[in-house]
């Protein structure tokens, strides 16, 4: 169930609720004094008086906001941020729309999670953002927000905030940075420093390449230009229909960026005249066409935590199975990598994501509404692909499934994830002796050492890295392959842990394994030498160890010390939920009354 709000207090005014004020569509437009600012601004107590003298103190006119929708711009803006770093121009764009449309913006800038910087992971730190959004909304005299961000977690925990608020809200993507070059190649951030940080280690190429790769490799502001975990994020938002059509894709840097900016101001003054809130819009089916987006795209693994944990804010139970029964229905069309050739760019080019969900309307909700148009139908009506090689057609698809299944098994009774298309095939049905590190700092420093006899048959297991174990699940998934393999030309060999992995990897990781070993799951009690069976087809994953030795090994397991004593990090121990459910907080994620404010 979504979390219950108490009823709205009636406006100051002593007013009701306009039936009859409808525009030529036959939508309902507010009247000023039913706006949610007006509680602040339009009554004659001593608490609204202080709040028009404040806002003179600001130096705004009566005229600039009385009566207006005043619009939250929440910037994710910061220095150390080379995703968002050009949103605080952005802003200015939005601003422009808001103002344009007769709204007034008030700009909010809000925790901004780098996923280049922020250690141990920004993951840690996706629901303090989500609480931050919730709060800002809630707390202060908005009738609306236009949320800014892009970087992996920034956009769940903005439309987790948006959607716990339940306020009209359009998402504003970031977009993706120029394709990176490098010696007449074409490059893809994340995706290619893997691959050539690999050639490096096996001898292929030296530090002078590796110098002038790390100045072309990211070339611009904006997120990462694969199909990694900010273009899916940002291409399931556009899904869930709460951005402008066609936004996810336009490269950051591109003048039609500024133009979407300040057509998401227009929009959402109009939204909060009309009264139309996020809740309108995420509903389970947007959820359901947002999986197939994503699948389709053969998208980062990533999503499957974070539309599980968004659903979950909107009161829809997704879960695992959901992605899985889906997926099995959808193919694989993006041509992007790290599972194909592509760059978000050419995705834009080709038609973006209207061009491709246009190639998968049967498997889609089509009369549910957008934040741009009365139905997902009418968004798409007239979209086009320019390029049949970037978005294939149904009959040229890359897979014939979508690019992510999920498994059961022993080791993973509560669910595991592989994005399988990134895998070499060979491995999608494997058995083999496991390596085990219980942390990602041993299997650093050991990770090479030639008395573990690791071969390319191996399968490398990396625990306590999971929502408590790491702390925040950091993405430690696509663990290194022994340089000595490399040397041999081994790229990919299974891998096993309760981490996650970035979007732009690649290889057959078996990530997100619930419920992870920090809380004693069965990844806890693997020991090496132990053989372990991944069959993909079957969607399976086995610990070849009798049902009696596992009970006597987890009669022997003893927890490990708690990673925070005090601060966020014990509050986020306390609370998290395990991967299969979202991460979560529990508290937030639960339904319950939370109440306007009364604003005196």
């Amino acid at each position: 169930m979504p979390p219950r709000r108490a009823p709205a207090e009636p406006p100051a005014s002593g007013g009701t609720p306009c039936r009859d004020r409808r525009d030529g569509r036959g939508l309902v437009h507010m009247r000023p004094e039913e706006l949610r600012s007006h509680q602040w601004y339009g009554t004659d107590g001593l608490r609204s008086f202080s709040h028009r003298a404040r806002t003179r103190q600001l130096g705004y006119l009566p005229e600039e906001h009385l009566g207006k929708p005043v619009i939250a711009v929440l910037n994710t803006w910061s220095d150390i941020n080379p995703c968002h770093v050009h949103l605080r121009d952005r802003a200015q764009a939005v601003k422009r729309g808001v103002w344009q449309a007769g709204g007034f913006p008030l700009e909010f800038p809000v925790s901004t999670l780098s996923e280049t910087f922020q250690k141990p992971t920004p993951m840690l730190y996706r629901n303090l953002l989500a609480m931050e959004t919730e709060e800002l909304l809630r707390s202060y005299p908005v009738d609306g927000a236009v949320l800014m961000g892009g970087c992996d977690k920034s956009t769940p925990a903005l439309l987790m905030g948006a959607a716990s608020a339940d306020l009209p809200a359009v998402f504003v993507p970031a977009g993706p940075m120029l394709p990176g070059h490098w010696r007449g190649e074409v490059l893809g951030s994340g995706t290619d420093m893997w691959k050539y940080w690999d050639d490096k280690r096996a001898g292929l190429i030296g530090d002078c390449e590796m110098a002038e790769l790390e100045s072309g490799l990211a070339r611009s502001p904006g997120h990462c230009m694969t199909m990694g975990t900010a273009s899916t994020l940002t291409a399931a938002a556009e899904a869930l229909g709460v951005t402008m059509p066609g936004a996810s894709s336009i490269p950051a840097v591109d003048s039609g960026h500024d133009r979407m900016a300040a057509a998401s101001g227009m929009r959402i003054v109009e939204l909060v005249r009309q009264g139309r809130k996020l809740s309108g819009i995420l509903t389970r089916e947007a959820y359901e066409d947002a999986v197939t987006t994503v699948v389709g795209l053969g998208g980062s693994t990533n999503a499957v935590i974070h539309l599980i944990a968004m659903a979950g804010r909107s009161g829809v139970t997704l879960t695992l199975d959901d992605f899985d029964r889906i997926a099995r229905t959808v193919p694989v069309l993006a041509n992007l990598r790290p599972g194909g050739r592509h760059l978000m760019e050419d995705f834009h080019f080709a038609g973006g994501l209207p061009g491709f969900l246009s190639r998968i309307t049967d498997l889609l909700h089509l009369d549910r509404p957008t934040v741009a148009h009365t139905t997902l139908r009418e968004q798409l009506h007239g979209a086009l692909v320019h390029d049949d090689d970037v978005i294939r057609p149904r009959d040229r698809a890359l897979a014939d499934e979508g690019g992510v299944a999920v498994l059961r098994g022993n080791l993973c009774p509560d669910g595991a994830v592989i994005k399988h298309i990134a895998a070499e095939p060979r491995l999608l049905k494997h058995t083999g002796p496991a390596v085990v590190f219980d942390d990602y700092r041993t299997m650093q420093r050991t990770i090479n050492d030639p008395a573990l006899g690791i071969t390319a048959d191996h399968v490398l297991v990396l625990r306590n890295s999971g929502p408590k174990g790491g702390p925040g699940m950091p993405e430690y998934g696509m663990l290194p392959i022994p340089d000595h393999l490399l040397k041999q030309g081994v790229r990919d060999m299974v891998r096993i842990s309760d981490a996650r992995m970035s979007g732009t990897s690649y290889g057959a990781c078996v990530l997100h394994i619930a419920p992870e070993s920090y809380v004693g799951g069965p990844l806890a009690l693997v020991r090496t030498g132990d053989l372990i069976t991944l069959d993909v087809e079957a969607r399976t994953l086995h610990l070849d160890v009798p049902e009696e030795e596992l009970r006597r090994r987890g009669a022997e397991w003893t927890p490990p010390p708690a990673r925070y004593g005090r601060g966020y990090g014990a509050l986020y121990n306390e609370h998290i939920t395990q991967a299969d459910t979202g991460c979560d907080f529990a508290f937030l994620a639960r339904a319950g009354e939370v109440p306007d404010p009364y604003a005196g």
